[in-house]
C-alpha cells in the first residue's frame, strides 16, 4: 500500500479532533508521511464535523475526494458521507445508528435530507438502507459498539462506565489500527504525546484492551513504513507562529475570530511555557489590536498582529496610518469565506484584492502569500524581516485550511533564516536634535529611529509631512514624499530573490497560476498531467515580473474565490489573457481528484472559460 486516507467524522465537541491527531501521530510514528485535513461547523457543540488524515510513502500535501475507512461516531456521518469511501473501503460504524431515520438526525441540513430522501426515493429513509447503499457500492460494513466496548473494558479494568467513555476516541483510533494490523506500539507512544498521567494510563490500557479483541482481516494492511526521528508535526497555524518566533518577533496583537485565533493562542501557550520574550495581547476590536502593533514597531520591536477577513475591514484604516508614517507592521490574514461573517470555519481565497488595495490613498505594501506549512514558517519571518527592510505593511496571506491542516515535516525544514538590511539610526550623544525621519533617499528608504533613540525627536502624524514629520500641505514636498514612499516597491521587485517571488516548478504549453494552498495539490496533480506546467505566485505585491513566462502559453487559474481574484491580478499586470479560470467558493478545499479532471478537460478542450468545482461535504 502506497498510501492510505482515514476519516473520522461526529459532532462538533465530540473529541474528533483528537481522534485525528491520535491517529495521524500514532502512522507518523510508524514511518509514514501523514497530512490531516479539518472541516468544523463554526458552532461550538453538536453540528457535524469531521477530518481526514491522508498518509503516504513520500512527502503528501493533498487530499483525495475518496477515502479508505471511514469512522463513524454518529448516525449522521453515516447520512452525510455516503458515496464518499471507495469500492473496497471500509466503514466503521455503531449499530445503534441504524435504529434511526434521516429526519431523527437533529443536526442535518434540510437540503442534505431532501437529497437523501431524493436518492432512496421516500420521504424519511433509514439508516439501514443507507447502510446497504454503502454495501452496494462495494464498502465494507464494520459494526462497533463503541460504548459497549468502552462499558466492557471499563469493567475489566475496575473503571467507572462514565470514566470508560470518556476513552471512546481512543477505543475509535484504537479499533481502525487494529482492523487495519498495525502494530500497538506507535499508538501507546502517540497517546503518551497525547495524555498525561492517570488519563494516559487509562487510554493506554484501553488501548491494549481493544488490541486483544478477535477482529476480522481487512484486504487493506497497514505495515510500518521504516521509522525515521526528527519529523515534527504541526498546523499551518502553529508554523506560523514558530515562523514569527524564529523572525524575532517581540509584540503580537489579536482579538479572537476565527482561524486567526489559533496562531496567537500557541503564541501564548509558547511564551508561556518555552520562555520566549514575546508579549502577546488580546485587544478589545481589532482597531486597537492594529493600532497598538504599529506602536509597538514605532518602539523598535518587531511586530505584527493577527486576524481573519472582517477583522481585516476594521484594520483598514490602521494600516493606512502605518503606511504613512512608514512604520513596520506585519499583518497576518487568514483567509475564510465571505462576505461579512460568511462561513467562519470553511477557507476561501477571496481576499485577496482587498489584500492588494484595501484602504483609501495610496501607499507602498507588500503582499506575501504562503503555499504550504514549510511556506507558512518561511514566511513569516520573511515578512517580518521585510517589513522592517522596508519599513512599511507587509501583509502575510494564509487561509483557514492551511491554518488547520497538519502536516508531519522534516525538522530541518524549521530552520531560522538569516534575515536583515533595516536601517536603524543608532542614535547620539549630547542635546537631542530633529532628525530627518522621512529624508528623501534613491530607494525610498528614510533612516528610522524608534521612539526613544537617545539624541533625536521628530514628528508623527497621519497627515502629510516633510522630513521631521511636520504637517504640510505643500505640493511639492506632498509629490516628493509620496514618490519616496512608493520608491519602496520597486526596491523590494529588485531586492527580493526570484524563488521568493514565483517558482516555476515546470514549463508547458498550458500553464497554470495559482497562489497559496492550492500549490501542494496542484505539484501533486503534475504527476498525471503531462504537458501542464504550474507557476505558484508567492510575492503577489509588487507583482513579479512574470509576462516573458506567459507568452504563447493556455493560461489557467486555479483559486478558491468566486470570481478568479488573480486572473484578473495576473492580467492587470501582464496584459496575458488568462483562457480558463477554475474556481471553488463552497468552503472546501479542491481535491487532488477535482484538480487533475478539471485540468483534463482544460488539456482536451472540453473545459469552459470559468470551471467550477463542487465537491465537499
Amino acid at each position: 500500500m502506497q498510501e492510505f486516507t482515514w476519516r473520522v467524522g461526529g459532532p462538533q465537541g465530540g473529541g474528533i479532533e483528537t481522534a485525528a491527531t491520535l491517529f495521524a501521530r500514532a502512522v507518523a510514528k510508524g514511518g509514514w508521511w501523514v497530512a490531516t485535513k479539518r472541516e468544523y461547523h463554526s458552532n461550538i457543540m453538536g453540528r457535524h464535523s469531521y477530518l481526514d488524515v491522508r498518509l503516504s510513502r513520500k512527502p503528501v500535501g493533498a487530499f483525495r475526494e475518496k477515502v479508505d475507512f471511514l469512522v463513524a461516531l454518529d448516525g449522521e456521518t453515516l447520512a452525510r458521507h455516503l458515496g464518499e469511501v471507495r469500492p473496497g473501503g471500509a466503514l466503521l460504524y455503531d449499530p445503534r445508528a441504524l435504529d434511526l431515520t434521516v429526519h431523527k438526525l437533529p443536526m442535518l441540513d434540510h437540503r442534505a435530507a431532501e437529497a437523501l430522501a431524493e436518492r432512496f426515493g421516500k420521504l424519511d429513509p433509514s439508516l439501514k438502507e443507507v447502510l446497504q447503499a454503502y454495501v452496494e457500492a462495494g464498502v465494507q460494513p464494520l459494526p462497533y459498539p463503541f460504548e459497549e466496548v468502552a462499558d466492557r473494558i471499563g469493567g475489566e479494568l475496575g473503571v467507572p462506565s462514565l470514566q470508560a467513555r470518556r476513552t471512546l476516541n481512543t477505543i475509535a483510533v484504537a479499533a481502525s489500527l487494529r482492523l487495519l494490523d498495525f502494530p500497538l506500539e506507535p499508538l501507546l507512544e502517540a497517546l503518551a504525546h497525547q495524555f498525561r498521567g492517570k488519563v494516559l494510563e487509562l487510554n493506554q490500557e484501553v488501548a491494549k484492551a481493544v488490541y486483544r479483541e478477535e477482529v476480522p482481516r481487512l484486504p487493506s494492511q497497514l505495515s510500518l513504513n521504516g521509522y525515521e526521528p526528527g519529523r515534527v508535526y504541526l498546523t499551518g497555524a502553529q508554523a506560523a507562529a514558530l515562523g514569527k518566533l524564529a523572525g524575532g518577533l517581540r509584540f503580537q496583537t489579536y482579538y479572537p475570530i476565527s482561524p486567526a485565533t489559533d496562531e496567537s493562542v500557541y503564541l501564548e501557550a509558547h511564551t508561556a511555557f518555552q520562555g520566549a520574550d514575546v508579549a502577546v495581547v488580546q485587544t478589545e476590536d481589532e482597531i486597537a489590536a492594529v493600532t497598538m502593533a504599529i506602536g509597538a514597531a514605532l518602539t523598535g520591536a518587531r511586530a505584527a498582529t493577527a486576524t481573519s477577513g472582517p477583522g481585516f475591514s476594521l484594520m483598514a484604516e490602521g494600516m493606512g496610518f502605518a503606511g504613512m508614517l512608514e512604520a513596520p507592521l506585519v499583518v497576518t490574514l487568514y483567509q475564510r469565506g465571505g462576505p461579512s461573517t460568511g462561513l467562519p470555519t470553511r477557507t476561501e481565497q477571496g481576499d485577496l484584492q482587498f489584500a492588494l488595495r484595501g484602504g483609501h490613498g495610496e501607499y507602498p505594501r507588500l503582499v506575501l502569500a504562503s503555499g504550504d506549512i514549510e511556506d507558512a514558517f518561511l514566511d513569516a519571518q520573511k515578512a517580518l524581516a521585510w517589513a522592517w527592510r522596508y519599513q512599511t505593511v507587509v501583509v502575510h496571506l494564509l487561509d483557514k485550511f492551511l491554518a488547520s491542516m497538519a502536516q508531519s515535516l522534516p525538522k530541518e525544514a524549521l530552520k531560522p533564516l538569516s534575515l536583515n538590511g533595516e536601517r536603524r539610526f543608532p542614535g547620539r550623544e549630547g542635546r537631542p536634535e530633529p532628525f530627518p525621519r522621512y529624508a528623501m533617499a534613491p530607494d525610498g528608504i528614510s533612516p528610522f529611529a524608534p521612539l526613544g533613540t537617545p539624541g533625536s525627536f521628530y514628528w508623527m502624524t497621519s497627515d502629510e509631512h516633510d522630513e521631521v514629520g511636520h504637517i504640510t500641505e505643500d505640493p511639492v514636498v506632498r509629490e516628493a514624499q509620496m514618490e519616496k514612499r512608493m520608491q519602496k516597491l520597486q526596491t523590494a521587485r529588485k531586492e527580493i530573490p526570484q524563488e521568493d517571488q514565483y517558482t516555476l516548478f515546470r514549463d508547458g504549453e498550458v500553464l497554470v497560476l495559482g497562489f497559496g494552498t492550492v500549490k501542494g495539490t496542484l505539484l501533486e496533480a503534475l504527476e498525471s498531467l503531462p504537458g501542464v506546467g504550474y507557476l505558484h505566485l508567492r510575492l503577489l505585491w509588487p507583482f513579479p515580473e512574470i509576462a516573458p513566462l506567459l507568452e504563447g502559453k493556455r493560461l489557467v487559474t486555479v483559486e478558491h474565490n468566486y470570481s478568479g481574484q488573480l486572473a484578473d491580478l495576473v492580467q492587470q499586470e501582464t496584459l496575458q489573457r488568462v483562457h480558463h479560470r477554475v474556481v471553488k467558493y463552497n468552503g472546501r478545499p479542491i481535491t487532488l481528484d477535482e484538480a487533475v479532471e478539471a485540468l483534463r478537460a482544460v488539456l482536451t478542450k472540453e473545459a469552459p472559460e470559468r470551471l467550477v468545482l463542487r465537491k465537499g461535504v
